[in-house]
């Protein structure tokens, strides 16, 4: 070998991460105590992982898992589910989560472990719909689900791109419903754009269900029907399989008013069977009302993050500002021309920013880099206006 220095070429590292997944469903069930393992405590929990309905009668112990849990798996995989990780938490009773505010340590071995399966991207729970609701002598509806919600709606807006389908309480109809949904959303704003509410309950035959894990069979199929993006598209106007009837067949008059109150119908159509007829989040936020924005606000928010993990404790200078700025770039472009983000050209409707005006000397100092990205996600078509003339 010959001493002296060899320059070799070789290529720049691929920064860019994979494009993560908004599919993967999570099922949070419940385990009674005559379930149990030896040793087990309030609040552990066992997974499964399915691919397939019949992967959980496969299940030496399938049984030890709640009713609600086990029908909510057919529904998901009849609608176009793919992917669910299944839990059954231990429970004494559903007095555990209805105190859960009160100590919300309960779920946490749980929430740790969601944590860090990071392409969970929905999350349901079917049998907390049976949980009792009450009306106190002001007039106030409280479901006992609501604190089981909150913190499941924290944990998605903690793990950016989660979002959560909630059921109507069981038993809750008409201006009882209302009252409801327009106390929980009013609580927690910043939460309440990470999930939505449906109504009715299904029938399928003389069986009665929750619809969550159906609608979540039809988030997944939307998204993987419309190519690696589907995400921006709305999970509506879809019939639901495994249905016979609704509990309640809605008014078109009773449609409108749940629609302004965030809550989006199931109804009965001539010729489709039952249809999931709404797509609005829980929030009153302009801009992310819609579930299409939310998710796909949430999906490039995560992408983001992951794409720009190399540059943690890279030297903090004009040339990383340069590299984070195209990177950044990039898959913006990558996300218009996939159609989640709206304008007529490439950064019409979205923006980066990252040089010395927004990372100004103090800034550097505290090890800080600040990028400033604005984005117009795609909006949804709810209503459409014929104006029909007659005449010359």
């Amino acid at each position: 070998m010959r001493p002296g220095i060899i320059v070799q070429h070789g290529r720049l590292p691929d920064r860019r991460r994979a494009l993560i997944r908004c599919d993967i469903t999570a099922l949070i069930g419940f385990i009674p105590q005559d379930g149990w393992p030896e040793g087990a405590a309030v609040g552990d929990f066992i997974e499964i992982v399915l691919r397939r309905e019949a992967d959980l009668w496969s299940y030496p112990d399938w049984k030890v898992f709640d009713p609600a849990s086990r029908r909510a798996v057919r529904d998901f995989f009849l609608n176009g589910g793919e992917v669910l990780h299944l839990f059954g938490v231990f429970l004494r009773s559903f007095d555990d989560l209805r105190e859960l505010t009160d100590s919300p340590s309960l779920l946490e071995p749980l929430l740790d472990r969601l944590r860090t399966e990071e392409d969970i991207a929905l999350l349901i729970s079917p049998a907390a719909a049976y949980m009792p609701c009450e009306v106190d002598r002001r007039g106030v509806v409280r479901a006992d689900a609501e604190g089981l919600y909150d913190r499941l709606l924290a944990h998605c807006r903690e793990m950016t791109n989660r979002f959560l389908i909630i059921d109507a309480p069981n038993g809750l109809h008409d201006e009882l419903l209302l009252r409801w949904v327009e106390g929980f959303r009013s609580r927690e704003l910043l939460n309440r754009s990470y999930g939505a509410v449906y109504y009715p309950w299904l029938f399928d035959g003389q069986e009665r269900f929750p619809p969550s894990a159906s609608l979540a069979g039809v988030y997944v199929h939307t998204e993987k029907s419309r190519g690696n993006f589907g995400v921006y598209w709305p999970p509506a106007n879809v019939p639901l399989k495994g249905v016979t009837h609704p509990e309640v067949e809605l008014r078109w008059d009773e449609v409108e008013a749940m629609s302004d109150n965030g809550i989006n119908p199931l109804v009965l159509q001539s010729g489709r069977g039952v249809v999931v007829f709404g797509a609005r989040t829980l929030s009153q936020e302009k801009g992310l009302e819609f579930i299409n924005s939310r998710r796909v606000v949430s999906m490039i928010t995560e992408q983001l993050r992951r794409d720009s993990e190399w540059a943690v404790f890279e030297t903090n200078n004009p040339h990383l500002w340069d590299v984070l700025d195209r990177d950044i770039r990039y898959r913006l472009e990558q996300f218009w021309r996939a159609g989640l983000l709206s304008g007529d050209k490439p950064g019409e409707q979205y923006s980066v920013l990252c040089d010395n005006t927004n990372n100004p000397r103090a800034q550097l100092d505290a090890g800080q880099v600040n990028v400033e990205v604005k984005i117009y996600p795609v909006g949804t078509t709810e209503q459409i206006v014929i104006d029909l003339q007659l005449g010359g």
